[in-house]
C-alpha cells in the first residue's frame, strides 16, 4: 500500500507565496523604520530594532524564495 507523501503546510506553494508577501511587507516596514530613526537624533540609538527586523525578514525572504524556486523547477521538469 503506497501513500502520497504528506508535505508540511509551510512547504506548499500557497504558504510560500503568503510568507513571501508578508516578509516583503515587513522588510519595507523595517526600512521605513530605519529612515525614521535616522531622521530624529533622539531615536538614533534605537536604529538596531528596525535593522534586526529587516535582517530577519530578509533571511526568511531568501529561504522562501529558494523554496519557491525549487517548487517551480520541479514543476517545469515534470
Amino acid at each position: 500500500m503506497f501513500r502520497k507523501a504528506i508535505y508540511p503546510f509551510y512547504d506548499s506553494e500557497k504558504a510560500c507565496v503568503i510568507i513571501f508577501i508578508v516578509m516583503l511587507l515587513i522588510l519595507l516596514f523595517g526600512i521605513a523604520g530605519m529612515s525614521a530613526a535616522r531622521e530624529d537624533a533622539q531615536y538614533a540609538c534605537y536604529t538596531w530594532v528596525p535593522v534586526l527586523l529587516s535582517t530577519l525578514s530578509l533571511a526568511v525572504l531568501i529561504s522562501t524564495s529558494v523554496r519557491l524556486l525549487k517548487h517551480y523547477r520541479e514543476r517545469i521538469l515534470k
